[in-house]
């Protein structure tokens, strides 16, 4: 599989693509608020709502951030006991929080008190005391190397997430990169002794967190847009991975969100409906408690019998889906209706490739199953708004619906 990175500064805000055999699988842009995600605070409890087992806490924005009791809890045990909110917390006490959801409409921000600071190889989280390595490195035996070694660096108290791009490292890159996240670590405790509400660290901007996390060895180009920002690149990469630095490519003078068929993508995304090539098509239907996706075989009538149509149309949906999940970041619960299917070994053949589809993506997922009504139930996991969220607002008319009443105004059936 073949990947690209599109970034452009065209406009002057800054937007990224990502491409998978040159077709758009997710695209990236700074939405209002998502610049606090990752960001470290002080904050004072405002109010327990034993409740809800919650706590709003201040952290000196507009609107108090919302903590639930599992985010609150960290390693708090009492002798293998879950303690409740109001164990934990008391109001006007101060606390250290991140947040890992930004504020939506008007809901605030999600923080949890798990604090995770990521660098380039490694991930330091300072309230576990174990050792993960990324799903996304499939080998075996480079996954028991960098354990064996991150185990030894692991800092006594804390744990350590091995990131995809440590990959082929070596003990002294992770070395390079632990020193740095405990740097940053004490520095964030240090401010700490101020008190709050205040800010104590925010995460990276959009460019060098996208160089971060995404510029890896399995990334064949990173084309932009402009010189300026090809040595913003450089620069960044001289300090990240310099042997990638011959991998990214100046492409001046062009669209290349149209080029590379971002923008169109981008416009197919934000619609209802998705065709499929076969003629099959598919429906996103969001509510704010999960989204519904149904799969219908459309204008293929296939040429065979009806089961062998109903399989290749949901195969063929399968792979969308899973496309369009990224490309959407769409998360939370998600509802699969695909096309019934007679025989078992057909609806285990789709399950098992919606889950080999789901490992490119690299938002955590979690398959739950197939329900006695033949839906099939996932999750995946929520930090940022859907693509939708950022770029639409509700109809005035319809108020979101997708409805409107008709116009005829002699018709009295709605008074």
């Amino acid at each position: 599989m073949r990947r690209e990175i599109i970034i452009s500064t065209a406009g002057g805000r800054t937007r990224v693509a990502v491409l998978e055999d040159h077709i758009p699988v997710e695209v990236y842009f700074e939405p209002p608020g998502a610049e606090l995600v990752g960001s470290v605070f002080k904050g004072k409890v405002e109010n327990v709502l034993p409740g809800i087992e919650a706590a709003f806490v201040d952290i000196g924005l507009e609107k108090n951030a919302f903590l639930y009791v599992h985010d609150a809890r960290a390693a708090a045990l009492d002798r293998g006991r879950k303690l409740k909110i109001k164990e934990i917390l008391r109001p006007g006490q101060e606390v250290i929080v991140q947040v890992v959801k930004g504020p939506l409409g008007r809901k605030g921000p999600r923080v949890t008190t798990q604090i995770t600071l990521p660098g380039r190889h490694l991930v330091l989280a300072t309230a576990m005391q174990h050792t993960g390595v990324s799903r996304r490195i499939s080998s075996s035996a480079e996954r028991e190397r960098l354990k064996r070694l991150s185990t030894g660096l692991r800092p006594t108290g804390m744990g350590l997430i091995i990131r995809t791009a440590a990959a082929g490292a070596d003990e002294a890159e992770l070395q390079h990169d632990l020193e740095v996240l405990l740097k940053r670590w004490e520095e964030i405790r240090q401010k700490a002794r101020a008190p709050g509400p205040r800010l104590l660290y925010k995460d990276v901007d959009l460019l060098p967190r996208i160089l971060r996390d995404f510029f890896t060895a399995d990334v064949h180009r990173l084309i932009v847009d402009s010189l300026e920002l090809k040595d913003q690149v450089l620069e960044i990469m001289n300090e990240l991975a310099p042997d990638l630095k011959d991998r990214v490519h100046l492409e001046n003078g062009r669209d290349l969100m149209k080029v590379y068929g971002v923008e169109q993508e981008v416009e197919r995304a934000l619609k209802r409906r998705t065709w499929l090539k076969s003629g099959g098509y598919i429906v996103f239907d969001q509510t704010e408690a999960f989204t519904a996706i149904d799969v219908n075989t459309g204008k293929y009538v296939g040429s065979q019998s009806l089961e062998k149509t109903v399989v290749r149309t949901n195969l063929e949906a399968v792979r969308e889906i899973a496309r369009q999940l990224r490309l959407r970041n769409i998360g939370g619960i998600i509802i699969i209706d695909f096309i019934d299917m007679v025989e078992e070994k057909h609806r285990q053949e789709v399950l098992t490739a919606l889950e080999e589809a789901l490992k490119r993506d690299r938002v955590r997922s979690h398959i739950l199953g197939i329900t006695r009504l033949g839906l099939v139930e996932l999750t995946r996991k929520k930090t940022h708004p859907s693509l939708a969220e950022m770029l639409l607002k509700p109809c005035p008319y319809c108020e979101g619906t997708g409805r409107v009443p008709f116009e005829d105004e002699e018709d009295d059936s709605l008074h």
